[in-house]
């Protein structure tokens, strides 16, 4: 029996754990006490690692499609062959932007494909590139990238040293955190108030998050950024305005003063749902606490006014004199910093367009929304080839059911993922990517949104099978067949060009060839040579970081104000000319009567990921989870059964009710990541409980125009109890 030490990458918190492993299997999974940032705690997701390596859905061997129609296994050879014939002849045919690639959420979590994926977009030079960002975080990013001069300069809560956090649509005690890399989120809670400090919630639905704090304030879906311009417009009006030694690096705050004037708490309170004198406790008590923060997440982003949204949480951090400030919202410190592969800050948005609908890029993508007009509208530039990388659009973007359809005109499509899910199954070829389990491991990319610098490198806990092909491997295959260089590529010589590409965009500040080995690692150990830390004088490498299997403790967040923008003018730019344009949007809403349609929200499941872990059985055992949850006082309204139909502008579903107060009258949630009744997948116990697709309900058509993020939440959907209940009951 040997113990491995390692980190869950299942989701954002990057919880240490040991796994006991005997004869070539894991036979334990338990939280790391002495991992230097989570210290023993652990979800239930992590004890989901053993059944995903072991599950017989997860592919182990490229798969093609037969001319009748089959996906059947093929070699890899024989993958790579079909592929190097279609994508060249498409790209030959009609150029890079006829091949569109998308990137989803396990990307992110996986440094080795977050670093040649980025290669692979570069290589590739279309403009059609879409990721999960667009239907979930590219406000944040969007915002910032205007404040701070860096999509990756995100201010995190300093929780653990914080007095009074205010946090909006985020749920972290489910989340496990998002763009706040903070394991133990409900004991944190709990050390905050034990040390005499307070929390506050406010969110349409009583999240486990609101239950635990002090607090919690009921607001109408979609309506945040009413409420937040409001607090500005207390602080301006009753002078509590204090940037606390950030004067010299702050402009616009004139700006934001006159462009709050008109969204007083009376005029807001009635379109936000929130009373003018709690709006006027919430600013208050964020000016004279201590140390204070405000935190928002999903909920804020995929909304009518994400950007704006987003933009003014940072925006209140910095007027009550808590931004970079310890126990306010700091910027981390990672060892591997992706802004150092960004260079200086430019135009991040609409430096080019998407074809249908003219949706302005933001940061090098285009809205996931735009896909399936891209694919399906004939006309010069149609995207005839599609890459995704461990995604599943067909579940995760709106108008699921157009894009789903889309997949299916395409010349090629091509698939590297776990599962034949919803989306793969459409696939001409799909690859297999290998167990988490057998991969090494680095925070790459949440290291940038955690409350405390560290750096941990899990080697692999299990061995390679030997037919086996890391997925980084696949995506350099496809490099190189983008490359003209055939289907059978030297993947040493194109990882070397890689590995060169990198060092050039670092400025030259590390050596390509100063790692022995190839692959993710020596990507690594460019980043990691090139940051700010250093261990007895040594520079940090993944090797060096082997000696540390607990961890490498980097330190509590520091200031990092100046040093950290990256803004043209070198300041805090509180005013950016989109945002405030924005505003007129905002202000337009005001005048704008609210409907009589029920609002749609989500939620997540601490046992659930997005749409891709249904089929393990530890996690989706219990209580069916795909409910729509209504207050009781909408049930009798509404004369609901034990099934609704719920319908929008774009589609119907029908769905088990729970009654349930957590839910404002009004309102109504539906989990996301769900409907896995696709012909074609291959998930098996996830069948037996498919539940719907929710973004069957989002139409796609409304975007945050900044960010060209969808409008996930607070859709206007008409319930009523399901024809089809009778047969529901029968079942």
């Amino acid at each position: 029996m040997q113990v491995q030490r390692h980190v869950c990458p299942l989701c954002e918190a990057g919880c240490g754990l040991e796994s006991s492993v005997e004869a070539g299997d894991v036979v334990a999974i338990r939280g790391n006490p002495d991992h230097v940032l989570s210290r023993g705690h652990l979800c239930p997701k992590a004890l989901g690692l053993k059944e995903l390596h072991e599950d017989r859905d997860r592919l182990r061997t490229p798969l093609l499609r037969t001319p009748d129609g089959r996906l059947v296994p093929a070699s890899w050879d024989d993958a790579f062959e079909l592929i190097d014939r279609r994508l060249v002849s498409v790209i030959d045919r009609h150029g890079a932007d006829a091949v569109a690639l998308y990137l989803g959420n396990p990307v992110a979590h996986d440094f080795a494909t977050t670093l040649y994926a980025g290669a692979l977009m570069r290589a590739l030079g279309s403009r059609n590139v879409y990721t999960a960002n667009t239907v979930d975080a590219m406000p944040k990013f969007i915002s910032c990238q205007l404040m701070f001069g860096g999509m990756y300069t995100v201010p995190v809560p300093d929780i653990d040293r914080c007095s009074y956090l205010l946090i909006i649509g985020a749920n972290p005690l489910v989340s496990n955190g998002s763009l706040l890399t903070a394991p133990g989120i409900r004991a944190r809670l709990r050390a905050l108030r034990q040390r005499g400090g307070r929390s506050i919630v406010v969110d349409p639905n009583r999240t486990q998050t609101a239950r635990e704090a002090d607090e919690h304030l009921r607001i109408l879906p979609g309506t945040d950024a009413f409420l937040l311009l409001a607090v500005v417009h207390v602080l301006a009006a009753d002078n509590l305005i204090d940037l606390k030694g950030l004067e010299n690096h702050v402009h616009g705050v004139a700006t934001v003063k006159a462009i709050a004037h008109d969204f007083s708490p009376e005029v807001v309170a009635p379109h936000c749902g929130i009373t003018a004198d709690d709006i006027r406790d919430l600013a208050r008590g964020l000016a004279a606490a201590p140390t204070a923060a405000v935190y928002g997440r999903t909920g804020t982003c995929t909304q009518r006014f994400g950007t704006l949204t987003s933009w003014l949480i940072d925006v209140i951090n910095t007027l009550t004199g808590n931004l970079d400030r310890r126990g306010g919202a700091m910027f981390a410190k990672p060892a591997a910093d992706l802004r150092l592969l960004i260079g200086r800050a430019g135009a991040a948005i609409g430096r080019w367009h998407s074809r249908v609908r003219r949706a302005p890029e933001a940061l090098g993508e285009l809205p996931l929304a735009c896909l399936a007009e891209e694919i399906d509208t004939p006309g010069p530039g149609q995207v005839r080839a599609l890459i995704t990388v461990a995604g599943n659009p067909a579940r995760s973007a709106p108008d699921s059911a157009r894009l789903t359809a889309a997949f299916d005109q395409l010349d090629l499509m091509v698939s590297l993922d776990l599962y034949r899910n919803e989306t793969s199954s459409h696939a001409d070829v799909v690859l297999p990517a290998p167990s988490p389990l057998t991969k090494p491991h680095y925070d790459l990319f949440f290291g940038h949104f955690a409350i405390r610098n560290t750096a941990t490198y899990s080697p692999p806990v299990l061995p390679s099978s030997a037919d086996d092909k890391p997925d980084w491997q696949s995506m350099l295959r496809i490099i190189g067949i983008i490359a003209r260089q055939g289907p059978h590529v030297d993947l040493d010589t194109i990882d070397d060009m890689v590995a060169a590409s990198i060092s050039t965009m670092l400025g030259g500040s590390a050596d390509a060839g100063g790692s022995a080995t190839r692959g993710p690692d020596r990507l690594l150990d460019l980043l990691l040579r090139a940051g700010p830390y250093r261990d007895n004088g040594e520079p940090l490498t993944s090797a060096r970081l082997r000696e540390y299997p607990d961890g490498l403790d980097l330190g509590p967040l520091t200031p990092q104000l100046p040093a950290a923008l990256n803004t043209p003018s070198g300041r805090i730019e509180l005013a950016p000319d989109p945002l405030i344009a924005d505003v007129s949007r905002l202000r337009a809403a005001l005048g704008s009567p609210r409907g009589d349609d029920m609002v749609l929200i989500g939620r997540r499941h601490l046992r659930s990921n997005n749409s891709w872990m249904h089929n393990l059985p530890s996690l989706s055992k219990g209580p069916d989870r795909c409910t729509l949850h209504v207050h009781p006082f909408d049930i009798a309204r509404l004369a609901l059964g034990s099934h609704a139909r719920v319908t929008s502008q774009t589609g119907a579903i029908d769905v088990p009710v729970e009654a349930t107060d957590t839910v404002s009258p009004g309102v109504i949630s539906l989990p996301h990541g769900w409907g896995h009744d696709e012909l074609g997948a291959s998930i098996q116990i996830a069948a037996q409980r498919p539940g719907v697709n929710s973004n069957v309900l989002a139409d796609g058509t409304e975007l945050d125009p900044l960010s060209g993020t969808a409008v996930l939440n607070g859709i206007p959907v008409q319930v009523c109890t399901s024809p089809l209940e009778r047969e529901f009951d029968d079942k």
